[in-house]
């Protein structure tokens, strides 16, 4: 037996021995010391023959996305995109040349302040220092832009109503169109609804004598604006007044269907129409009135039984279907009515707060307790700022209702 031979021990696997050289193991003929190489007797010189050196090929290969260059393109244009530096497969239009694009508003280019000294010093510096209008100046012309908003659709009508006369509704009424005649571009008439005799043509300087019942008769020959205005007052501020029937006699004629030839005759050429409604509120052009209003201004005097009158108003609205016309209602507080003085006018505005969108106080002045014509550069500042904000929040509950 070779040395390379072992024999299986019981139990054991006969493949750890080796097999007979005579099969596949080769029979070894030298030993390991016989192969050893001297080193100085090989030739490592270099050699004419060139190697060809192959290089190894990566195992995984890394495939590049190429950018599409048309992948970005779109053809919705939107300026803010193209800031971001994206593509459109189109020309940029015309639309996109807004004036808030082109126009410079750095201090240089803005408009001159309005008065005081920042005017001074723009004008003193060459105009190369503009600190643009001080903080009350601001607030105005913001004052200003909301009354001012356009009003989409067709006339808005707004009555100007209470339960008890002697409060001043006359006189809110000629406050909240003269305010909003100044401001606004469009055309803004009050009309005197009154069944009895009311006032409202004598709070402006009259240039007719024509009164809603002329409107009435005449309705059918009325060919277009210039007609009209021939038969209503206009104030200064551009206010126009249709004066109610002067005759106590034929007062009581106009009715329902009277109104309402003057409500839609009012529609084709003014943009707001208010009503003065006079005292009470079950005569028969209320309803009519109030089918067709879109805002509402409830007149409230200072007194005890002037804001529980005028609380109940609100309530007798709500019973008959007015709800939502309550809720968008703005109450004017005359605080120039008789025992203002003893009452606690917060509790009375906190009250209708709860009630209506929001109230405003209209100051006493001596300009409109004589009852005569109303001029509205000769109010006290208050009182003009009280019609503003009045004609503001009443522009606002036309355009976002409750």
């Amino acid at each position: 037996m070779s040395i390379w031979e072992k024999k299986p021990e019981d139990g054991q696997s006969d493949f750890l021995a080796p097999r007979p050289a005579s099969e596949e193991t080769p029979v070894r003929s030298h030993s390991l010391a016989e192969v050893a190489v001297d080193a100085g007797s090989i030739d490592v010189s270099p050699g004419t023959s060139s190697i060809e050196i192959v290089a190894e090929e990566p195992r995984f290969t890394r495939e590049v996305e190429v950018a599409d260059p048309n992948a970005t393109r779109r053809s919705n244009y939107s300026r803010r995109d193209s800031l971001r530096g994206e593509v459109f497969d189109q020309p940029e239009p015309a639309a996109m040349l807004t004036a808030d694009r082109l126009l410079d508003g750095s201090a240089r280019n803005r408009p001159a302040p309005e008065a005081g000294f920042r005017r001074f010093l723009y004008f003193l510096s060459l105009k190369t220092i503009n600190l643009g209008d001080s903080l009350a100046v601001r607030e105005r012309k913001a004052v200003d832009a909301r009354i001012g908003a356009p009003l989409e659709g067709g006339a808005r009508f707004v009555p100007v109503l209470t339960r008890k006369g002697g409060v001043g509704k006359t006189t809110v009424s000629t406050l909240l169109g003269m305010a909003l005649a100044l401001a606004r571009e469009d055309r803004i008439i009050a009309i005197d609804a009154n069944p009895d005799r009311g006032t409202l043509a004598e709070r402006v300087s009259k240039s007719t004598r024509f009164t809603v019942r002329d409107v009435v008769n005449r309705a059918a020959a009325v060919d277009g604006f210039t007609d009209f205005s021939t038969m209503v007052s206009r104030d200064v501020t551009r206010l126009d007044v249709l004066a109610s029937d002067s005759d106590p006699m034929l007062s009581e004629a106009f009715d329902e269907g009277d109104y309402n030839v003057v409500a839609d005759m009012a529609a084709r050429y003014y943009s707001i129409v208010l009503t003065d409604c006079g005292t009470g509120i079950v005569h028969s052009v209320m309803r009519p009135t109030l089918q067709r209003a879109n805002g509402l201004v409830i007149v409230s005097g200072g007194s005890v039984d002037e804001a529980r009158l005028a609380s109940e108003t609100l309530t007798w609205l709500e019973a008959n279907g007015y709800g939502d016309l309550v809720r968008n209602a703005i109450v004017a507080l005359n605080t120039a009515t008789q025992a203002t003085q003893l009452v606690k006018l917060d509790e009375i505005e906190q009250h209708f707060k709860t009630r209506v969108r929001a109230v405003v106080r209209i100051p006493y002045d001596p300009a409109l307790a004589a009852g005569s014509v109303i001029k509205f550069a000769d109010l006290k500042k208050g009182t003009r700022e009280a019609a503003r904000e009045l004609a503001a929040l009443l522009v606002d509950s036309l355009n976002n209702p409750n």
